[in-house]
């Protein structure tokens, strides 16, 4: 069985219980979206790998922002967790695990959320030594129901639910006990973010917080 990671990903260093799930198109986009999110009390942020622009954007993030704590999503190769690591990425996320993945975080010893749908999957990364773990996608999962159900036989697992979370719901989220924060993309829209209106992006990242700090 592969050995736990070390550092393991069980108590982050960011304070927000959201986590704003990004797709930056241009990499000069990251520094002005990062100081936005943190004027509204935001200070994580997740970019994805899902645009060939995300790795650049993390690396400005990383050199010029050095308050925020910037991770990688959407990282489903290998080979990806040392390039991730390289440019700066405190932390990495996926939406499934593999052993693959699980190694090459391990050997860039780099804190990584694995993605999990089902009960066993939850324990495989367990088994590996994860304490926190992302579900997704958390709607097609089962929501709220699926983590109550979760939480009595895996009580001692503690969950991101990505996919489904928004304005509206997070709040039923971050009250399930087995709830560590939530992620989703609302907070930074993809036509908000071409238009670089920053002011928004700080509105909804404060409207996210206020909500978060008022469970």
């Amino acid at each position: 069985m592969t050995q736990p990671i070390h550092p393991t990903f069980q108590r982050p260093a960011f304070t927000s219980r959201v986590v704003p799930v990004i797709v930056i198109t241009h990499p000069d986009q990251a520094v002005p979206m990062a100081h936005a999110l943190l004027e509204g009390g935001v200070d994580v942020m997740e970019i994805t790998l899902r645009h060939a622009a995300g790795l650049a954007a993390i690396e400005q993030v990383a050199k010029n922002v050095p308050q925020m704590h910037v991770g990688a999503g959407t990282v489903t190769r290998a080979d990806e967790m040392a390039r991730v690591h390289s440019a700066g990425a405190r932390f990495a996320l996926s939406p499934g695990m593999t052993e693959a993945l699980v190694q090459a975080a391990m050997d860039c010893q780099l804190p990584f959320m694995p993605g999990v749908m089902t009960p066993s999957e939850v324990m495989a990364a367990r088994d590996h030594g994860f304490t926190l773990v992302k579900l997704f996608p958390a709607a097609q999962a089962g929501g709220l129901a699926m983590l109550k159900a979760l939480s009595g036989p895996l009580g001692d697992m503690q969950f991101c639910p990505t996919g489904g979370v928004s304005l509206s719901n997070m709040a039923e989220f971050l009250k399930q006990s087995n709830v560590a924060m939530v992620g989703g993309s609302w907070l930074t829209p993809v036509e908000v973010v071409e238009r670089g209106d920053w002011r928004e992006i700080t509105r909804l990242a404060r409207e996210a917080k206020d909500v978060a700090h008022g469970l």
